[in-house]
């Protein structure tokens, strides 16, 4: 491509415009993150900082935002208040080893070359998951928002609390937070404005001029951006090890949600992926944000986004806004402080809006796949917290998963039409059965769950067939373990006793090549074959009948 210095300095425009949006967004977000995890605000922005450095040199997406996240935000709050409740110093250094495990987690991933991990958490799952941590998040936020000051609990309890305790909301609390969320939602409208920035710049300049009583509006208070020495926390080794239990749970999640997010970019953009770059750029920024005592970071659906709209063209759209950030902290940090507390509250649930959109769940209604995944996620988030409703969600996934998987049926394959084709004779009625071939067909990939019940099928079949060869198509089956081969092998000798000669149709490399060394009694080389359906039962038809029939005595 010949060498533009005008498309040079017009891609340096639109990043730059796009970084100083982003900034805007980005700080507002870290702080009100920081107060979903339960950790001091200034932890959000260390991780914004640091998610935005490790992503920008080391990973992939030109668009992904690494920094604090709801979600994550969510389940290290529900994590470290269920280990050392009311205690927030020991709270604190519980979400710093959580942040370093975490990190580890996704160094581990990528060096094993895990890049498809999140692919192990199915899209209702975490659809359901989304839509049931927004309203847990925003049933939390509520009490900022009406001016109560109440205790945590289960987002049901707390609604109920909001709800009963009506008659004692802070009107002024109310009307500042109700008109927060009126500019938010009408700002975010208009083109690329940064809504969450122009907000907040209200609010400060609102909380500061506000007589000392405030009129009773709760204000962030002051924020202290400190980086004290890297250290790991001291924590006994039983926290340690129920820690590496909810690392996993954290990394399994944002790896979800970082990689949808940039695989939906990626895909809009015709951009290549590289998810074990991207690993590596993710466990990077959450072990020094852990290490520097911040939160976990992720490439959130929201930050994404809104760098895409912003019009960022590289990475060096997320650089600049990390430039603008550290400006922005060294200069007018002090003026945070000033925040209504019912200003941060809306902007977190107008971050959070999109993901209470009920549609994408609905659709799997219309669908009638995956309502039961989506609503166990979204109602057992609200139900039994934030981390123990993704972690049941996670459990159902894999369970259905199994069930599915070891499921057992066998389809009869017929000719169609005279031609080369053999269907299931369930499906299309008018194919041709071949008195003297059984063509049977096992419905799932054969594996160690499902073998010996799929091998009762096919004796039950042949039984109830005067067929003299029986002929199994394995196009399902990639590769054979070592149940699927002793099944096998003894239906074999099963159907050999019976007078019958078994052949094999459709066979993957891999499954020839291990049937091949199995050395199955009664099964020769020549009953192993890679052709179609219709090869295989002419080969059947030319060897074993022809051979068979000459061999019979004359009578």
């Amino acid at each position: 491509m010949k060498y533009s210095p005008y498309r040079s300095v017009t891609l340096w425009q639109k990043d730059s415009l796009a970084g100083l949006a982003l900034a805007g967004l980005l700080i507002p977000e870290a702080v009100a993150y920081s107060g979903i995890a339960g950790l001091p605000p200034q932890s959000g922005i260390i991780a914004l900082c640091i998610g935005l450095f490790c992503y920008g040199v080391i990973g992939r997406s030109r668009f992904a935002i690494v920094a604090s996240t709801s979600s994550t935000a969510a389940v290290l709050a529900s994590a470290t208040a269920a280990i050392a409740p009311g205690d927030a110093a020991q709270q604190l250094l519980l979400a710093s080893g959580l942040v370093i495990l975490t990190g580890m987690f996704f160094l581990g991933a990528a060096a094993l070359q895990l890049g498809r991990i999140a692919d192990f958490i199915a899209r209702p799952v975490l659809r359901g998951f989304s839509l049931g941590l927004a309203l847990v998040v925003t049933i939390k936020q509520l009490p900022h928002l009406v001016g109560l000051s109440l205790h945590g609990g289960q987002p049901l309890f707390t609604l109920m609390q909001v709800l009963t305790q009506a008659p004692h909301w802070h009107l002024p609390s109310l009307v500042m937070g109700c008109l927060a969320l009126a500019l938010l939602f009408g700002l975010s409208r208009v083109g690329r404005l940064p809504a969450s920035l122009l907000v907040i710049c209200l609010g400060v300049a609102a909380g500061y001029a506000m007589p000392s009583q405030g009129y009773g509006i709760t204000l962030v208070g002051p924020i202290t951006l400190s980086l004290n020495t890297p250290s790991l926390p001291d924590l006994t080794q039983l926290q340690w090890q129920r820690l590496g239990e909810l690392a996993l749970a954290i990394m399994l999640m944002a790896s979800a949600e970082s990689f949808a997010s940039i695989r939906s970019s990626a895909l809009r953009h015709g951009d290549r992926l590289d998810p074990n770059r991207d690993l590596w750029a993710l466990g990077c920024a959450n072990l020094f944000s852990g290490l520097f005592q911040g939160t976990p970071v992720g490439a959130g659906y929201s930050a994404t986004a809104a760098n895409e709209s912003f019009g960022a063209q590289s990475r060096l759209a997320g650089l600049i806004a990390l430039g603008l950030v550290i400006a922005i902290c060294f200069t007018l940090l002090p003026f945070l402080s000033f925040t209504p507390q019912p200003i941060l509250a809306a902007i977190v649930i107008h971050a959070l809006s999109h993901n209470l959109n009920p549609q994408p769940i609905l659709h799997y209604f219309t669908l009638r796949r995956g309502r039961t995944l989506a609503l166990s996620a979204a109602f057992g988030a609200l139900l039994f917290g934030v981390l123990d409703g993704l972690l049941l969600a996670v459990g159902i996934s894999f369970v259905r998963t199994l069930r599915d998987l070891s499921r057992a049926s066998i389809s009869r394959l017929g000719r169609l039409n005279h031609g080369h084709d053999y269907v299931s004779c369930s499906e299309f009625p008018e194919a041709r059965l071949d008195p003297d071939i059984l063509v049977i067909r096992p419905d799932q990939p054969l594996y160690f769950a499902n073998a010996d019940r799929t091998a009762s099928l096919i004796r039950d079949a042949s039984d109830h067939s005067d067929a003299r060869v029986v002929l199994i198509s394995l196009e399902e089956t990639p590769d054979l373990d070592a149940s699927v081969l002793e099944s096998l092998a003894e239906l074999t000798t099963y159907l050999g006793s019976r007078g019958k000669i078994v052949y094999f149709a459709r066979l993957k490399p891999p499954v020839h090549r291990v049937l091949s060394r199995a050395n199955i009694t009664g099964l020769e080389d020549a009953a192993l074959v890679d052709l179609s359906v219709d090869g295989a039962v002419h080969l059947a038809r030319r060897h074993a009948l022809t051979h068979q029939d000459n061999s019979a005595p004359s009578r």
